[in-house]
């Protein structure tokens, strides 16, 4: 995607932005679970000829920018875009969210969050060079624990998302094939600036 480039530079700009504000990067594995009900049997099968899952692995990269502080929570946005890679296929995800962060919690100092986020995801099936870019959204939840004064480790965050993906149908196969529903599940760390 052109706009891959435009993370590390937003995330190099924020780190310059006034010293009250929150901001967040962080690059993290990631493994993704991505499953359709309808098996594609063509050429350009996404998830493979005749399968309806398949697991991606690959990394996230990303930084948030907390724009509004109050007492028990920060709203901010977020951008990210992840690599994957499975079965020889790829996903390329550009989202842009809304993110509402919890200050910490008394017990264990944890740091819940959630978004929604919206963006293009690009696929490429297996067998094939082509690839198509269309509509892609998430719903992200997980939790920070501090661990140094810049550094947090993200115990865990889960992602559910759709993206409708490369198919047989794409270049004029018989059958429909549906958006496809990805469960991600993440860990790592996160660099904070204030």
């Amino acid at each position: 995607m052109k706009l891959r480039f435009l993370v590390p530079a937003l995330a190099l700009a924020l780190t310059t932005i006034a010293a009250h504000a929150q901001v967040g990067i962080y690059v993290n594995p990631v493994v993704s679970r991505i499953s359709n009900s309808v098996a594609d049997t063509g050429p350009f099968a996404f998830l493979g000829s005749g399968e309806t899952a398949q697991t991606f692995g690959g990394v996230d990269f990303g930084a948030y920018y907390d724009l509004a502080h109050f007492s028990k929570a920060d709203v901010g946005v977020d951008l990210r875009d992840a690599f994957e890679h499975g079965n020889n296929a790829s996903l390329n995800s550009f989202l842009v969210g809304l993110r509402l962060a919890a200050k910490p919690m008394s017990f264990g100092g944890l740091k819940p969050y959630a978004q929604f986020s919206v963006g293009a995801g690009r696929t490429k099936a297996p067998k094939s060079n082509a690839t198509i870019e269309r509509l892609q959204y998430g719903i992200f939840v997980g939790a920070d624990k501090a661990l140094a004064k810049h550094v947090d480790w993200r115990i865990i965050e889960v992602s559910y998302g759709s993206v409708d993906t490369i198919s047989s149908h794409t270049f004029g196969g018989p059958t429909p094939i549906p958006a496809a529903r990805i469960l991600t599940f993440s860990t790592g760390f996160v660099f904070r600036f204030k």
